[in-house]
């Protein structure tokens, strides 16, 4: 594999994890922006603000730790605070947001978070993974009564070009999705015309309705959706995450870029994924180059939102979703085959997947926590009963020796 090969095969990572990451959520973060009584230009402004400090981020770990770090912002943050922010003022949602923030910063400070982490067995890390992944993948056939004949040539274009030229999947799968969505005259770019962004800022107001509506929801649903399946990517790929570090770092720019709309930015899960693969480089020490790739498309991302935002929505949405799942297949696959890898652990695991994959919500926390907690009960009954059967036989076999 030449050295040209390998720089667009991480540069093609990279920037699909951006376009997906990008595509999946801007609606939320757009709807989030306007019921807290904002207009698209502010919009535009927090996508500069989240574009920029996720780019330097992403770029300075990976370069930094050497392995493949991306930061992302809080997709479920941003759904939740969609509901959990009406009724409060654009000033006390910032002040919201830096308590937040703060929350995140302590955990890396004191490695409460870190500590509860190693107690975690990684099939159970992979199974988690697996389902959260899992829902991308069935979404491709699901989309395919919306564009059938799209996402037949994608998957076709996947499977041909796996065999063929590995590297190159994303890439090619990319081009034929957008040459036959342009063919059926689903890609409209009338109204689009390049614009750059400028920053606003926000006064913060510190309010503890508000610390209770919206930074503690937002702090507890940033950890247990975004960060700890973010760590799960990381290590299913057999990386060791930084994970106090990391907090520190994210919780302290999220306290500074606030008050400009960095609502929430934790470790990415979903679109990390996308760079971590052996498609992306055969030697895995070499992969974080896709998520510098990444870092440097979340900069031209956020200098140039305003203009994103209409560019992507003249994107047809199958693409975007069925690109995303094409992408996490291996991602998949992979998780799968580790979490059932050790016989002992495969109830625990399968549990963790199946509640994880569900659409389980209960106190405002998402199937992913509930999926680890689920899987790591289930493993301490099932210890706690082998110790219990062992310690019956022991008994036994004294009461037998002693007779």
């Amino acid at each position: 594999m030449t050295k040209t090969q390998n720089i667009l095969s991480r540069i093609t990572a990279g920037f699909v994890a951006i376009l997906v990451g990008f595509t999946s959520s801007v609606a939320l973060i757009y709807q989030m922006v306007i019921n807290l009584g904002g207009d698209a230009a502010l919009v535009s402004s927090w996508l500069l603000i989240l574009g920029l400090s996720l780019g330097v981020l992403s770029i300075a770990l990976s370069l930094f730790y050497k392995i493949p770090i991306l930061i992302a912002w809080s997709t479920p943050g941003a759904a939740l605070l969609i509901t959990s922010s009406q009724g409060f003022s654009l000033e006390q949602a910032t002040g919201a947001f830096i308590v937040s923030a703060a929350l995140i910063f302590v955990c890396g400070i004191t490695g409460i978070f870190e500590k509860l982490m190693h107690h975690i067995p990684y099939q159970l890390a992979n199974a988690m993974l697996a389902g959260v992944l899992v829902n991308f993948g069935i979404d491709v056939f699901n989309l395919m009564s919306q564009q059938t004949f799209i996402i037949i040539m994608m998957i076709t274009t996947y499977i041909i070009a796996k065999v063929l030229t590995p590297r190159f999947t994303m890439l090619i799968v990319l081009i034929v999705g957008v040459y036959f969505s342009w063919q059926y005259q689903l890609i409209n770019l009338n109204n689009f015309e390049w614009q750059f962004s400028t920053f606003h800022y926000i006064q913060p107001e510190f309010d503890i309705a508000a610390s209770m509506s919206i930074a503690l929801p937002l702090f507890i649903v940033t950890m247990a959706s975004q960060n700890l399946p973010g760590i799960a990517v990381l290590q299913a790929h057999e990386y060791p995450p930084p994970i106090s570090s990391t907090l520190n770092i994210t919780g302290f720019t999220n306290m500074l870029i606030a008050p400009f709309g960095g609502y929430a930015i934790n470790l990415a899960a979903i679109s990390a994924a996308i760079c971590m693969n052996k498609d992306v480089d055969n030697d895995k020490s070499k992969r974080y180059w896709a998520t510098v790739c990444a870092g440097v498309f979340y900069i031209l991302m956020g200098l140039a939102s305003a203009s994103l935002i209409d560019l992507f929505k003249a994107l047809p949405n199958a693409l975007i979703m069925s690109l995303a799942g094409i992408a996490l297949f291996s991602t998949i696959a992979t998780s799968l085959k580790k979490s059932l890898e050790k016989p002992a652990l495969s109830e625990a695991a399968i549990i963790t997947f199946l509640v994880t994959a569900s659409d389980l919500v209960l106190w405002q926390i998402g199937s992913a926590l509930w999926g680890i907690i689920a899987g790591c009960i289930t493993l301490l009954i099932q210890n706690l009963l082998i110790k219990r059967e062992i310690k019956t036989k022991v008994k036994k076999t004294q009461i037998n020796k002693l007779s």
